[in-house]
């Protein structure tokens, strides 16, 4: 029997949970959800300048807000705890001097300007700069001030590896160069420091954005120096704008969070990440259950994804329209809340189910249900222009109608107004629509018969009592 695999998702807390991340993390986590593995979220927070408490609460809530738990990391702790990585710094030179022990490394003290200078006669001479050895037979000493460390690479072969997505992948040795893995104040760079994590945590698979690509050969020799059996790897591709550029702010939002602010269900963005750049068959909605049970490395495609707002838009109505007007409530009434400064009371599961079948995101429907919940009705310009004297006894003869037939339910109401209107030799809109005006503020709502059942008698008269009065006063 295989081992579980062991996958980690490892951000830099120096911004929100973006598209590109939340898809590498689905991934990694759908394969240990699949193996019966194990999921870690792991925070590379050694740029110091620039990782907030602030972005690394965005990230956690990101994760947590579409379902990602993780079963070692953060606030869940376990065996390979602690899980920053500026908590991890004596580990980091532990493994850097065990290195130089066995000859695999070695401290260098060039100072920038003169790698500098070397770097511009390179360029002037139009060829690649690397690093020309100066320090490697030097066994300058630990302590020393300034002193870096220094892996060194293979000069001469190539370095093959089998990506689980692009295939084999070579890269000639010649290519490489003796990077710093340490600096002078003991933070590990990023090669470096991800593999000693990886290594200590038992990592198995290394899934990642494919701007890692340059990053697997250098990190290979590391493995092997570390005596670590090399992982596996799988690069995912980029996910670009509708204009095939990398995606940005300005083909839409790119943070996890703002989609929730923005009325996305958790799973129809799941679902939607998934599908952009995993497929199986032709099937488009998958709840998480199925993704789980379904996803493998195969069906990952090489190319870089597209992302399409409007199809995302699309399968978040599809959710909408199948989740259970009770599953929906939490997030509606924070919306509402939200947008509205309004409490949502008893009647909010059947105000959902007004708008479920058309809304396409939760906060289209929390703003088309609103007016439900408020204590007095606004009226918007074009719908308080239906409020006039000439409307005022079609007012006042659907108001007797909604105090003596409201309570036999909204078909028994709508046909009552079907009679009158047909009484007076109107048709069914004329008499309904300074009701809807009435109760509603707006020329525009859920259907109205509904909409008053939902309300009740007493709410539904007071709203229409309020519009007569209006219509009296000739305005405000």
């Amino acid at each position: 029997m295989a081992t579980p695999p062991r996958v980690r998702f490892a951000p830099s807390p120096t911004g929100f949970l973006h598209i590109g991340g939340a898809r590498t993390a689905l991934f990694n986590w759908l394969w240990a959800r699949r193996q019966g593995g194990t999921f870690i979220l792991r925070i590379e927070d050694t740029d110091r300048e620039r990782s907030t408490g602030e972005s690394l609460q965005a990230i956690l809530d990101g994760l947590r807000w579409l379902g990602l738990d993780w079963d070692e990391g953060p606030g869940v702790e376990g065996p390979h705890a602690p899980y920053f990585q500026t908590q991890r710094l004596a580990t980091y030179e532990k493994h850097a001097d065990e290195l130089i022990a066995k000859g695999a490394a070695f401290r260098c003290t060039c100072k920038k300007e003169e790698l500098d200078a070397l770097r511009k006669q390179a360029e002037k001479e139009k060829r690649g700069f690397k690093y020309p050895g100066t320090c490697r037979e030097r066994n300058v000493p630990k302590g020393t001030p300034g002193a870096v460390v220094r892996f060194k690479m293979p000069g001469d072969g190539t370095t093959t590896f089998q990506d689980l997505v692009k295939g084999p992948l070579t890269t000639p040795n010649e290519q490489l160069q003796d990077e710093v893995i340490l600096r002078a104040d003991g933070i590990p760079l990023y090669n470096f420091g991800a593999v000693v994590d990886d290594m200590e945590m038992g990592i198995t698979l290394v899934a990642r954005g494919d701007d890692h690509v340059v990053n697997t050969p250098r990190q290979i020799h590391m493995y092997r120096a570390l005596d670590f059996p090399v992982p596996a790897f799988a690069h995912l591709p980029m996910i670009l704008g509708a204009d095939k550029s990398r995606l940005s702010k300005r083909h839409g939002a790119v943070s996890v969070l703002q989609y929730r602010d923005d009325g996305y269900l958790p799973g129809a963005l799941v679902n939607y990440l998934a599908r952009l750049g995993w497929s199986h068959g032709d099937q488009e909605i998958f709840t998480l259950r199925e993704l789980v049970d379904k996803f493998d490395w195969e069906q990952v495609g090489a190319t870089a994804g597209v992302f399409n707002p409007e199809k995302l838009i699309w399968l978040d109505q599809q959710w909408i329209k199948t989740t259970p007007p009770g599953d929906l409530a939490a997030a509606v009434a924070a919306l509402l809340q939200k947008r509205h400064g309004l409490g949502a009371g008893a009647s909010l599961p059947g105000a959902i189910a007004l708008l479920q079948g058309r809304a396409k995101t939760l906060v289209e429907m929390v703003d088309g249900i609103a007016f439900l919940f408020v204590g007095q009705v606004k009226f918007d310009e074009k719908a308080a222009s239906q409020l006039t004297p000439e409307t005022r006894p079609l007012l006042e003869e659907a108001r007797r109608l909604v105090e003596t037939r409201l309570g036999d339910g909204a078909p028994a109401l709508e046909a009552a107004f079907r009679d009158l209107a047909t009484t007076r030799g109107l048709g069914l809109g004329k008499l309904a629509q300074p009701v809807r005006v009435a109760v509603t503020g707006t020329t525009v709502s859920p259907p109205l018969f509904d909409v008053l059942a939902l309300l009740g008698r007493e709410a539904a008269l007071q709203r229409i009592d309020a519009a007569l009065a209006r219509i009296d006063r000739g305005g405000p």
